[in-house]
């Protein structure tokens, strides 16, 4: 009669009569381990009934009309693709000249001071937040008609209609380009001062819109003086109204955000003074060229 053999001598002698144990022996017991179910088949649907459009799902960017999963971008695309860069475009947000006169009767603006992004966003009355692309304001033509404050004001944009009304009452309107680093600077001073930073210096516009600022009919900051009082003679006669000689103000270089602070400078809101570099290698950094904001291509 033979011995009874446990489950763990019978392994053993198995073990010692197998070949060596490698790696790649080492798996899961069959049906240790179950797939997912798959459904190979386009007509199981394995319960689901529901599409995009009964979950009131909303239109892809540029649908008109027709097969809402086939707009008509899809259908006949270009060379251009239709939106493709709607994530760099540049935002600006609308100021009407009715709602900047109300800010100067309510005493908001001074409108014997420079208005620049620093001081609309001084009021609280604006938000801008440049990491979203929102590059400043957009001066509109609406309340033209009654507007008669002699201002200095600079926006990144402004239409003619806009432009002439400023000029007919007396004012003198730029359009400068603020980049992302000098536009958070100027929308909270405040902040910016407390950690400690120097004023950034401004850069240049892109190349799509040098054009923009270089023209003298825009009022660009980069267009010349001559040029401009040109511009203002021709407009007026477009316009029917009397041409007035421009407010003379207080003028920042291209390269400066703030009115009286040069780029470079560091302000101690404790001390109430302000530092200016004295390397000479920061000077000339500070003070040098304007170096285009290569930030975004476009």
């Amino acid at each position: 009669m033979s011995k009874a053999v446990s489950a763990t001598e019978r392994a053993l002698r198995f073990v010692e009569k197998s070949s060596r144990i490698k790696l790649q022996d080492l798996r899961d017991n069959i049906g240790a381990r179950t797939t997912g179910r798959q459904v190979r088949k386009g007509t199981n649907q394995a319960g689901h009934t529901q599409g995009a459009l009964e979950r009131a799902a909303k239109p892809p960017l540029g649908w008109i009309w027709g097969d809402f999963f086939r707009p008509w971008q899809r259908m006949f695309p270009g060379e251009r693709h239709f939106n493709a860069d709607i994530n760099l475009r540049r935002e600006y947000q609308p100021l009407s000249l009715i709602e900047l006169s109300r800010l100067i009767d309510l005493g908001w603006v001074d409108p014997s001071q420079p208005i620049d992004v620093a001081a609309l966003c001084r009021t609280k009355k604006f938000n801008i937040q440049p990491r979203l692309r929102q590059y400043g304001f957009d001066l509109t033509a609406e309340g033209a008609d009654d507007f008669t404050h002699k201002i200095d004001i600079e926006v990144q944009y402004a239409s003619q209609s806009a432009i002439a009304a400023v000029e007919k009452a007396g004012g003198r309107i730029r359009t400068a380009y603020y980049d992302v680093q000098s536009l958070e600077a100027a929308v909270d001073p405040q902040s910016w001062f407390k950690k400690g930073l120097p004023v950034p210096p401004r850069r240049a516009p892109p190349t799509s819109l040098l054009e923009y600022y270089l023209s003298p009919l825009n009022r660009g900051y980069l267009s010349k003086d001559e040029e401009i009082n040109e511009m203002r003679k021709k407009l007026s006669l477009v316009m029917g109204y009397d041409h007035t000689a421009e407010l003379v103000g207080e003028t920042k270089s291209p390269n400066q955000i703030f009115h009286g602070i040069p780029a470079g400078s560091v302000v101690s809101l404790a001390d109430k003074k302000i530092f200016g570099p004295t390397r000479e290698e920061l000077k000339k950094y500070y003070e040098g060229d304007l170096r285009s904001d290569t930030n975004y291509a476009c």
